[in-house]
């Protein structure tokens, strides 16, 4: 019997035993499973959220920033192995955030100046549209010479306000800034502006919006067209610049652009 018992008490301590290394192996993988998560490869993408349909929060349904940029950066994350985080700022104030490092990208439908290449590196653009200017349909401003002597609005940083100050140079007018697109649009609506300069694809939605509003043309429209903003000498601009090339040849750009440019034909892809 005392055998017997030896026996029955040695099966016991030997399942308990391999009970705590099954228990002990479980916790293992549940610990890397959780530093793998914790260490995945992150990058934030700084942008300014206020620049339908590249970048914008839909307030109706939900806070989260979407639009055409956020779609294209998030495939171009799943392209390159990152996972993308998207941080909202000021425009003016995001080649600086991308030098000191408070974000790794910047993707706003910015374009490749040559003050900015000073101080980033840029893929090859990625969509390119003109530059209009909005104005009240009851301005009386119908060509861009009855702008003369009228306030004009831009935002601050932007390729508009830039081009602003070269027409300048043929037509005298006033020139503001606001931080924010939807400033510009509310300063035309309450009479203080009396033009807004912005690219065509941005102004359409706002004129959706806005019955009271139209566009006219403007000398000298042409932008460079959009590219993605990365600190000097970073490795990652020939990464993301190959999945771009990958994205227009596949015809997965092609899909973005319908979806959020409605794929009209004036509409461009840059090469």
């Amino acid at each position: 019997m005392e055998k017997l018992e030896e026996i029955r008490m040695k099966k016991r301590i030997a399942g308990l035993f391999i009970s705590l290394i099954c228990f002990l192996a479980l916790s293992a993988c549940s610990s890397s499973s959780d530093s793998s998560k914790n260490n995945a490869k992150q990058l934030v993408m700084g942008t300014s959220a206020d620049y339908p349909p590249f970048e914008y929060v839909d307030t109706a349904n939900g806070d989260d920033i979407i639009g055409f940029d956020a779609d294209l950066a998030k495939a171009l994350g799943e392209k390159t192995g990152y996972e993308i985080v998207v941080k909202d700022m000021d425009f003016n104030g995001l080649i600086t955030s991308l030098q000191s490092g408070k974000v790794d990208f910047v993707m706003a439908g910015m374009e490749a100046t040559e003050d900015r290449k000073e101080n980033a590196d840029f893929t090859d653009p990625y969509f390119r549209s003109d530059i209009s200017m909005v104005v009240d349909k009851n301005s009386g401003i119908k060509a861009f010479e009855d702008i003369k002597d009228k306030v004009v609005g831009v935002q601050v940083g932007s390729i508009q306000a830039e081009k602003a100050k070269e027409l300048q140079k043929t037509v005298d007018f006033q020139l503001e800034t606001r931080d924010r697109v939807p400033d510009l649009v509310q300063e035309i609506n309450s009479g203080r502006f009396d033009g807004v300069l912005m690219e065509d694809v941005v102004a359409k939605g706002y004129l959706k919006k806005n019955d009271n509003l139209t566009t006219i043309a403007v000398p000298s429209n042409e932008t460079g067209g959009a590219a993605i903003a990365f600190q000097k000498d970073s490795k990652l601009t020939s990464k993301f610049n190959d999945a771009l090339k990958e994205m227009k040849e596949n015809g997965e750009m092609d899909k973005l652009v319908a979806k959020w440019f409605n794929g009209e034909k004036s509409l461009e892809i840059a090469d």
